[in-house]
């Protein structure tokens, strides 16, 4: 009786180029050019103004006005803004920009979440949902604020 060994290399190659193709080139280094208050004050900051701006209510002797993006250009200005804002977030998360692992992470990512809804809230053309996220991102930007005693200044010319 002849026994017949089969050999894993026919595995082995198979296995290597998955690993391969999965792992690929290493990504190039991340270079942060910014720091936290660099980002607040030329990034998040007047993004979220766009986005807290866009929706409201102004009640006088005279009656209501009611603050909505008028046309669709509006809501678009009002959806990026608040895409930008989110990814600021994620900035504020990387690299030595955190302050900790905890409270810091949380009210980024509160931010970031919100903003995500606000978003979407723009892109669906839902005023109240979009004041609500725009609520909701305040509220994640003056708990941290508080906690951290962040003050903004103007982002260094170059």
């Amino acid at each position: 009786m002849r026994v017949v060994r089969r050999t894993p290399f026919p595995a082995l190659v198979g296995c290597s180029v998955l690993f391969a193709v999965a792992c690929g080139a290493a990504p190039p280094p991340l270079r942060l050019h910014a720091d936290v208050k660099q980002i607040m004050a030329a990034i998040v900051d007047p993004a979220a103004d766009v986005v807290w701006g866009a929706v409201g209510t102004i009640d006088t002797i005279e009656g209501t006005e009611q603050i909505r993006p008028r046309d669709e250009g509006e809501w678009t200005e009002t959806a990026h803004a608040a895409w930008v804002v989110a990814e600021a977030a994620n900035a504020l998360m990387i690299g030595n920009r955190p302050k900790d692992t905890g409270d810091w992470m949380t009210f980024a990512q509160e931010l970031a979440d919100n903003s995500l809804k606000a978003a979407r809230a723009a892109e669906a053309h839902d005023a109240d949902a979009l004041f609500t996220a725009g609520g909701d991102m305040y509220l994640a930007c003056t708990a941290c604020h508080a906690k951290y005693n962040i003050t903004l200044t103007a982002p260094v010319s170059q």
